[in-house]
């Protein structure tokens, strides 16, 4: 194993601490328990918006921290998920009284333990929503989640909900536009190498040479089927047909199309992904109105990519839009 790491016990809290240190313009990093917040925060009158989840999916969940996205993100331990001794302070530290939106993608662990800081916080005066993330049409249960995973559509949920809480919606309206965000999106995920965990030292699951696995989760999980390995345009069609079916895609929709790195995937490759499946999408009639290319929710080096479709609205299209300054994603400002 070949990694830029030191003791692989203290993989998260270097990284973290480098990524407060490079982006202080930005977040704060409070330390024992770990959680990253928004330099100005609690802005006051808005609802607070935490997420969080395992790290090795870098740059989700800190690098959406920031104006028009993430209140506050909490990192666990490499694909486990955070405590709610860390969730917790995370959530009071973001609330000015107007509520807070924890969005959790569907992981057991995750679910279990944003439930237990959620009941925790409303003990505490907080008035608390979750919305559930579970776009991934591959499997519908894993051996992480009891129904389908939160993979792609995480960032978009984040980007959309952060957009109506900096507007000034309040606590219902912004989680009810985080679970329309949930219900209009799909994705689908590839993986052509395994990764490696730090602490485990080896691959965390075997492909042979000439295999790739359809349907991964960003844990490794198993997906739909392993195949051969086949063409770009041919794997496209594979992750792009199930998400357009799931979803319910028909000529003159208007979508947002999401191509994303699994963290060794180059950029190159994604934009070869994304020319076949807008090719796909404006052959049935569907207007592509929004894009995003690039490595936004990764497992560690995987090689691989994932395909998401956003059925838009013109209200979240205009969220879609809105001012975003997060050390990941920042546009309008």
């Amino acid at each position: 194993m070949k990694k830029l790491i030191n003791d692989p016990k203290s993989v998260v809290d270097e990284s973290v601490q480098g990524f407060g240190q490079a982006h202080a313009d930005l977040v704060t990093v409070s330390a024992d328990p770990t959680y990253i917040t928004r330099k100005d925060a609690p802005v006051s009158g808005k609802v607070g918006l935490v997420s969080g989840g395992g790290s090795g999916h870098e740059p989700l969940h800190a690098g959406f921290v920031g104006r028009g996205m993430l209140d506050a993100a909490v990192p666990g331990a490499v694909f486990t998920s955070p405590t709610p001794d860390q969730i917790l302070p995370a959530t009071l530290a973001v609330n000015s009284g107007a509520g807070v939106v924890h969005i959790v993608k569907n992981y057991t662990g995750d679910v279990l333990n944003f439930e237990t800081a959620g009941e925790l916080a409303e003990a505490e005066g907080v008035n608390v929503r979750t919305v559930l993330v579970n776009d991934d049409v591959a499997v519908e249960d894993s051996l992480y989640t009891a129904g389908r995973r939160g993979v792609g559509g995480t960032v978009l949920v984040e980007k959309i909900a952060g957009a109506a809480a900096e507007r000034g919606d309040g606590l219902d309206a912004v989680a009810s536009i985080g679970e329309r965000v949930n219900s209009n999106v799909r994705t689908m995920g590839v993986a052509l190498t395994a990764c490696t965990v730090p602490h485990a030292g080896s691959p965390s699951f075997d492909l042979a040479e000439d295999e790739i696995e359809i349907g991964i989760g960003i844990h490794g999980e198993p997906g739909r089927h392993r195949i051969a390995m086949e063409n770009a345009d041919g794997i496209t069609d594979r992750l792009l047909e199930p998400v357009l079916t799931d979803l319910r895609i028909t000529s003159g929709d208007k979508v947002l199309l999401f191509v994303n790195g699994m963290g060794g995937t180059p950029l190159s490759e994604l934009y070869i992904v994304y020319r076949r499946a807008a090719q796909v999408l404006a052959d049935r009639g569907v207007a592509v109105e929004r894009s995003l290319v690039g490595n936004y929710i990764t497992a560690l080096e995987m090689q691989g990519c994932s395909i998401s479709v956003l059925r838009l609205d013109d209200e979240l299209t205009e969220l879609w839009d809105a001012p975003v300054h997060t050390a990941a994603l920042r546009w309008g400002v």
